[in-house]
Parts: C-alpha cells; sequence; structure tokens
C-alpha cells in the first residue's frame, strides 16, 4: 500500500496538519464533510465550545472503534455484540502469550468504543447539535489475513510506528512530560520505522516469531491507544461549560484509564524476542532497571503543576493547551493514517482547533 508521501491523491501527514494552513479554510471542509451542509457546526442548545468538545471526542472514538474493530475481527471474541470478522486462530493464540484472556478483552473495550461514540452522537443531536460523520473517509484497506473483514477502513493497522515511551513516563519517580521532560521507550525499534500490528496477509503467520513480534506490537500499541484517551478527557474536562457535558466527559474519560491499565499489565508479558523478518527487538524489559520493571502498573509519585510540590500519583500529561491537537499529532505520527487523504486532515485539524478553542463559559 502507497503511503500519503508516494500516492498521488495522498500528502503528508505531519506537513499537511501542521504547517499552518488556514484555519477558516479547513473548518469550512470539516463543516461541508462532517455536519449536515445547512447546519455546519451548528451547537444547538449546546455552549458551543463544549459542542466542539463533544464532536472532537466523537471523532476519536469513531476512529478508535474503528482500529479496535480491526483487531476484534482477528484476535478478538467473535459474536453479535462485536459483529465483524471470523478471527485468525494462529493471531488470536500469539495474542494470548501476553494473556490467556486477551480475545475477551479485545471485544470488550472494541464494543467500550462503540458505546462512546455512540452516545457523544446520540447527545448531540438530542441537544440540537450536529452529530459527526467520519463515513466518507473509510477507504484504506483491510487486511487481507484470513478472519479481516473485506471492507474499508479510516484506519491502518499495518504500518505504524508505537510510541512507548508511556511506559517509562508512568514508572519514574519525578518526570512528567506536562513540566517538559522526556522519557525513554520501552521498545526502541517500535519507535522507528513502520511496523504490523495485525497480519497482513497469511504470510505474516509465519515464521512463528515474525507472528509474535507483531502481537507484541499490538499488545503496545494497545497501550499507546488507551493512554491517549485516558489524557485526552480530563485536559478538555478543563474546558467545558456546562456540568452536564462536564458529568460526562469525567465519566467516559475513567473508563479509558481502566482500558489502558489492562493493556499496559499485558504489555508487560509480551515475550523477549528479535523478528526474524525484521529484525525488531522486543528487549526483556525487567533486565533494564527499575523504569522498565514489568509489574510496575501503578503510576508512581511524579512532578507535577510545578517541582516546588511533592510528587503525587496522577494521570500524566493533563496539560489542556493544545490537548485535542496533539491527541491528533500523536496518532497521525503513529502511522495511523497512513493512505488518508487531504480532506481527512482537514476535518480533524479543523475538529482539534475547534476543541482547543472552547473556553469555560464561552
Amino acid at each position: 500500500m502507497k503511503t500519503p508521501e508516494a500516492s498521488g491523491r495522498g500528502v503528508s501527514r505531519r506537513s499537511f496538519l501542521f504547517r499552518g494552513a488556514g484555519v477558516g479554510a479547513a473548518a469550512l471542509t470539516a463543516g461541508r464533510l462532517v455536519t449536515r451542509p445547512a447546519r455546519a457546526w451548528a451547537s444547538g442548545g449546546l455552549d458551543p465550545g463544549d459542542a466542539a468538545i463533544l464532536r472532537f471526542l466523537a471523532a476519536a472514538e469513531i476512529l478508535e472503534t474503528d482500529l479496535w474493530q480491526q483487531y476484534n475481527e482477528l484476535g478478538g471474541i467473535q459474536d453479535s455484540e462485536v459483529p465483524g470478522g471470523s478471527g485468525n486462530p494462529a493471531y488470536t493464540k500469539a495474542l494470548s502469550v501476553l494473556d490467556e484472556d486477551m480475545a475477551q478483552y479485545i471485544h470488550d473495550n472494541t464494543d467500550d468504543e462503540h458505546s462512546h461514540f455512540r452516545f457523544l452522537n446520540a447527545y448531540l443531536q438530542a441537544h440540537g447539535a450536529d452529530p459527526v460523520d467520519l463515513s466518507k473517509f473509510r477507504t484504506l484497506p483491510s487486511s487481507q489475513a484470513t478472519g479481516a473483514d473485506q471492507i474499508p477502513r479510516l484506519t491502518n493497522l499495518m504500518q505504524l510506528t508505537v510510541d512507548t515511551s508511556w511506559w517509562t513516563r508512568y514508572r519514574s519517580d519525578s518526570k512528567n512530560p506536562d513540566l517538559g521532560d522526556t522519557l525513554p521507550q520501552a521498545i526502541p525499534g517500535l519507535a522507528v520505522g513502520q511496523h504490523p500490528a495485525i497480519p497482513r496477509t497469511d504470510d505474516d503467520l509465519r515464521p512463528r516469531d515474525h507472528l509474535q513480534a507483531i502481537a507484541n506490537t499490538a499488545g503496545f500499541h494497545f497501550a499507546f491507544i488507551e493512554q491517549g484517551g485516558t489524557s485526552l478527557y480530563p485536559a478538555l474536562a478543563q474546558r467545558v461549560t456546562d456540568p452536564e457535558v462536564l458529568r460526562i466527559v469525567l465519566s467516559i474519560g475513567p473508563s479509558e484509564t481502566m482500558h489502558f491499565q489492562t493493556w499496559q499489565d499485558k504489555a508487560g508479558n509480551a515475550p523477549p524476542l528479535t523478528d526474524p523478518v525484521t529484525g525488531l527487538v522486543f528487549p526483556d524489559l525487567n533486565s533494564l532497571g527499575e523504569e522498565f520493571q514489568t509489574n510496575l502498573i501503578m503510576p508512581e509519585p511524579a512532578a507535577f503543576l510545578d517541582r516546588k510540590f511533592p510528587v503525587c500519583s496522577v494521570i500524566r500529561p493533563t496539560r489542556t493547551r493544545g490537548a485535542a491537537m496533539a491527541a491528533v499529532r500523536a496518532l497521525t505520527d503513529g502511522g495511523l493514517f497512513i493512505g488518508q487523504s487531504a480532506e481527512f486532515f482537514g476535518v480533524l485539524r479543523a475538529l482539534a482547533v475547534a476543541a482547543d478553542g472552547a473556553r469555560r463559559g464561552s
């Protein structure tokens, strides 16, 4: 599959999103594509800033649902609660090395994300505001491996660059990215290059260590996605005006934290190995010191707000300035949208700008 840089219809992900394209033009694009044309960006009876925040969160949950659906089709429980796919026994077995209940956890995480975006869109509509619809951008190909539905996707799980600094961020007893600190990568090889987190074809089902490396990649990507939501909800909650909207944001956000806590525990069970096909190395994390220790899954106390205060065990980061755009940037840099169109990036950017522009009482 061609990347946006190589594709005739694609664009450089980072340059389009962050080169300073006109916000007004992007907002017009988003208004046409995400809402009903006659009422673009309508907030109904909601505070406009609250509507923008809920709309961005709905978009984020739609994207999460799309990627989790792909994981579930190949490695989750197959039932009517989360329809789609027929399962891939070899991939499911490789995932079970991280935990024997992985298939159930993947299924339940997928179901949760479905419920989040459906609720958020329904709440927007109930208050006369426009919901989010990204169906126009379902253009990316599916995995060709046994078990995957052959339907167009929003997200790409076959060319990921996974930031694993969340691992050491929550194990550090002093550092916090809110204060400008940089944390080391748990799996340096995942932070560079492009790696599949699902088998692309049945050729990826062997040799065994190659498939296990793909399953290990998925395990670390699961936690990366959910730690993002863990930070995003409290960051945007600081901009909400209406108490009921605040209740929504504060009620959904902790469920993302529950997901993250589960996935970081399972990622710690990824067996050390070197992928015989790609050379990707998964080290023995427990041999690298306390900052990498696999059973340290409770957040260590760290610097918070200002280093003059005692360290405190908190979610991090939770800075609110630019939080929505930071989330878009992290997903984009991770390769999740490789192959998407310029219009897609324009919509995401406009949604993020609107959410970041919300002010309490606006």
